[in-house]
């Protein structure tokens, strides 16, 4: 007899753009959750999309159950992912985006906090982190569960770059950025490792400092490249969003740079920054504070100086 009682993870995805849907694609490729509701302000965007992922299903990893929903369906959310709002256009930078996307940001987590939710936020639209802080504020929610897609995709990056550089498996490349997911975010070479080797402690010859500087406003710029190109950027984020939904479902207690509430950690208070922080099923369950050299520190500073300065309009 089927088990009526049994408890499934459901995400609701809002916003069904080039973001929202490779989210949706890799949750359904790498079998993440039982039910995923899209939710769009063009509604037969969303039934469409739910109907074509449908057809996939048969050759998923795992069952799910997948249709185009309302905010109703927000009430008994596992996690609320938001990919929605207005896209970065070629040659503007993230944090221009801060006050279209601020008014829309606010209407849609009014809808969602009236249905009920109590679960978890993850925040992906740009600028991330300052979106992140106003979901917080919107919500009402702690803090410990409002949750932005911060560096990770910037993480991946440069991780991406250091394992072609070096000819190495990425995935054996351990390198963080952190601060704003933007212009300002740095690179903490000092805790930068392949393999079992420091960054730091390698010899000239394999990675000096012209070719760390290199690697970094390559990763940095990443996006403007992409945009240039392709009109937008939405595989590897909707992938890093898989990997932060994966961490908090499945309770992984794993490190991830996101943005994060910080509340005196670095020296700062109230802004939401990417720093690596453990990630489980009750959302952040603490932020690493790793010990950055002084021009890592001046660097970081400066970040959060220019995220409070952007965000002060719309706050």
């Amino acid at each position: 007899m089927e088990n009526r009682n049994k408890k499934v993870n459901r995400v609701v995805l809002i916003g069904t753009g080039a973001v929202g849907c490779s989210y949706a694609y890799s949750m359904i490729n790498q079998g993440v959750a039982e039910e995923l509701v899209l939710i769009d302000v063009n509604e037969a965007k969303s039934e469409g999309e739910a109907m074509d992922l449908n057809h996939g299903i048969p050759f998923a990893p795992s069952p799910i159950n997948v249709w185009s929903g309302t905010y109703q369906d927000c009430e008994t959310a596992d996690l609320v992912v938001i990919t929605a709002g207005l896209a970065q256009k070629p040659g503007e930078t993230r944090l221009q985006l801060v006050e279209k996307n601020t008014k829309i940001f606010k209407e849609i987590v009014k809808n969602i906090m009236a249905s009920g939710f109590d679960g978890i936020f993850l925040v992906a639209t740009n600028p991330v982190d300052i979106l992140t802080y106003v979901t917080w504020k919107e919500s009402g929610l702690p803090k410990e569960r409002v949750i932005g897609s911060g560096t990770v995709l910037d993480s991946a990056r440069l991780r991406f770059a250091l394992g072609q550089h070096f000819n190495m498996d990425t995935r054996n490349v351990h390198a963080y950025i952190i601060g704003e997911h933007g212009d300002t975010e740095l690179p903490v070479w000092s805790r930068a490792s392949v393999g079992v080797e420091r960054l730091e402690e390698l010899p000239a010859e394999k990675l000096n400092h012209e070719c760390l500087e290199n690697i970094f406003v390559n990763v940095r710029d990443a996006a403007y490249h992409i945009i240039e190109r392709k009109g937008a950027t939405y595989y590897g984020i909707g992938m890093s969003l898989v990997r932060i939904t994966k961490a908090i479902l499945n309770n992984e207690n794993c490190i991830l740079t996101v943005s994060s509430y910080l509340n005196g950690q670095y020296g700062q208070q109230d802004v939401f920054i990417g720093v690596p922080a453990v990630i489980n099923r009750g959302g952040i369950r603490e932020v690493i504070e790793i010990d950055l050299n002084e021009k890592e520190k001046q660097q970081f500073n400066h970040s959060v100086t220019v995220l409070k300065e952007t965000m002060k309009p719309v706050i």
